[in-house]
């Protein structure tokens, strides 16, 4: 497999957080695919990440799914669309063993990204996997806009500027007529941890730089609707109490309430 540097590496710390929790968690959230790329992890992921950060990357999934059960239903004929996809296995926890027939999903990266993705997970039926520049906008081609369609951005924007993602939602809110967007986000005190994390792994060229501290002005900003705003593990807590670590527990609920990590989902119409 081609090594992967920057921003593209980064596929592989979530794949890892949702294998771990998987396996210690799985009747909180259970990933069959994702744990069949276990022998795939590098090593250096294996070691080190904490139990916290690997129920924040699965937390985020687990919240995600729902919203995405919810789009589907109220839309028999749809676009999903995973944009900046990497390893995301949703497809096959959502759709794979469900009947979506009029349901177009499409996962769209980086072209060596891509590369990687069609390796360890092949293509299933009905995805259409894209490679190109999220923000370039190439992607669009071949897509029928008119439809309802659920754009999911996990673990994306934070690695851009502020005036890019602005300018990309302002670009898809004038492109979908009936579109909507999910995707999660940081504040700025969670930016800071989220850094020093991402330099523990060796990533030090994918650093992020996006946040979001107060959803609502945020939608201001972009001229959408805001349709929720989601903190990441009240469930988490609900379901596993006193399973995680008193050390989890605390940073779980210091995050939810102060909103260091939170889910946005924006109306484009």
């Amino acid at each position: 497999m081609k090594e992967l540097k920057g921003v593209a590496n980064t596929l592989f710390v979530p794949l890892a957080a949702r294998i771990a929790v998987s396996k210690q968690f799985p009747e909180y959230f259970y990933d069959e695919r994702a744990l069949a790329l276990d022998s795939n992890i590098p090593m250096e992921l294996r070691q080190g990440t904490s139990e916290y950060s690997n129920m924040a990357s699965a937390s985020r999934y687990y919240q995600m799914d729902k919203m995405v059960s919810a789009f589907l239903a109220k839309h028999v004929k749809a676009n999903i669309i995973f944009l900046g996809a990497g390893l995301e296995t949703a497809y096959f926890r959502l759709f794979e063993a469900n009947e979506h027939a009029e349901i177009n999903f499409y996962e769209i990266d980086l072209p060596e990204a891509i590369e990687v993705r069609r390796e360890l997970l092949g293509i299933g039926e009905r995805e259409q996997l894209i490679a190109a520049d999220v923000f370039k906008m190439t992607w669009l081609d071949g897509i029928d806009l008119s439809l309802p369609t659920l754009m999911l951005a996990a673990g994306l924007f934070q690695y851009f500027h502020e005036e890019d993602v602005l300018k990309f939602i302002k670009t898809i809110k004038s492109k979908f007529p009936k579109g909507e967007l999910i995707f999660d986000a940081v504040s700025e005190t969670g930016l800071k941890y989220s850094n020093r994390f991402i330099k523990k792994t060796g990533n030090k060229d994918a650093l992020m730089h996006f946040y979001v501290n107060d959803a609502t002005a945020f939608a201001d900003k972009t001229d959408t609707a805001l349709l929720a705003e989601k903190v990441f593990f009240s469930d988490a807590l609900q379901k596993l109490g006193k399973q995680l670590k008193w050390l989890t527990r605390l940073f779980m609920r210091i995050t939810d309430k102060k909103k260091r990590l939170v889910i946005v989902h924006l109306s484009l119409n």
